[in-house]
């Protein structure tokens, strides 16, 4: 064999022997590296990730329960009308079996705003815990209602939240109610329907056009009772020039109770609509 060729072959093969020296000395380097970690270490790094996937765990529940919440809010308002807007909570005294603390409430209920403050005293025992309320006030933005007042009142002295909030809700509804009625007859005889106090007030004006001085106020209430019970009340008052009043005595006299019995047959917007027909007032 040609003495060139030999020497090929033995420089190649000795390049393979460095390269395979070179690889044992990597691979030993990194063995010494691992065995750095103590078994410690390492069973510390496995809890520290498990804690990881714990934490990830526990906030994607987190969001499940909010949106849970979230869901329970948005059903409570459409149910009863009820939203909350703001609320303060502070711990005022704590013990082993005792806590009260102090929550400030502010919210709206259809279009009405209230803002209530109270004391929750909780009790625990062995067998089950029990919470009071106690120094309960209430600002409601009602108006001059005077039953809405004494019914607040009541509620602020037995500190009954489940009643006033159930109450506030029918309440609430009737005074919406009654101010879409409104806006529904300005808007469509708006030169016969006057609201002297606007659409958050408690009667509207008829005028007839033909009659100079002829008069019907329809005056709508909400009754509100100190147990909560919630009941509208409709009556109709007359003011009629003496020509007419000569002419129509008895017509005139009977409308209060004819309007009430139409309030029994056809309910609130049907009877007013045919209180505007039947006295002439359409156009």
């Amino acid at each position: 064999m040609d003495n060139s060729i030999c020497q090929v072959y033995e420089d190649e093969i000795q390049s393979l022997e460095e390269e395979i020296k070179l690889l044992a000395e990597k691979y030993e380097d990194s063995q010494q590296e691992s065995t750095f970690f103590s078994d410690e270490e390492i069973l510390m790094s496995i809890k520290s990730f498990q804690r990881e996937s714990e934490r990830h765990e526990s906030l994607s529940d987190l969001i499940a329960q909010l949106e849970s919440l979230e869901t329970d809010l948005s059903f409570l308002k459409k149910f009863t009308g009820i939203q909350f807007t703001s609320h303060f909570k502070k711990t005022v005294e704590k013990t082993r079996n005792r806590t009260v603390r102090k929550h400030r409430l502010s919210g709206n209920c259809y279009s009405l705003s209230f803002q209530l403050e109270f004391q929750l005293l909780e009790m625990q025992n062995k067998e089950n815990v029990s919470a009071v309320v106690t120094d309960l006030g209430i600002i409601m933005e009602s108006g001059e209602d005077s039953d809405m007042s004494k019914f607040v009142s009541s509620t602020e002295e037995h500190g009954n939240l489940l009643r006033f909030f159930r109450s506030l809700s029918s309440y609430a509804e009737w005074y919406e109610h009654r101010r879409c009625t409104f806006l529904h007859f300005k808007g469509k005889y708006p030169d016969i329907v006057t609201l002297p106090e606007g659409l958050l007030g408690d009667y509207i004006i008829l005028r007839n056009p033909k009659y100079s001085g002829f008069e019907l106020m329809i005056v709508w209430k909400i009754h509100i009772d100190e147990e909560g019970r919630t009941t509208p009340v409709l009556d109709l008052l007359t003011k009629v020039p003496e020509q007419v009043l000569e002419q129509k005595m008895a017509t005139i006299e009977n409308a209060p109770a004819c309007f009430r019995s139409m309030l029994l047959l056809f309910g609130i917007e049907t009877a007013l609509e045919n209180l505007i027909k039947v006295i002439g007032l359409e156009k």
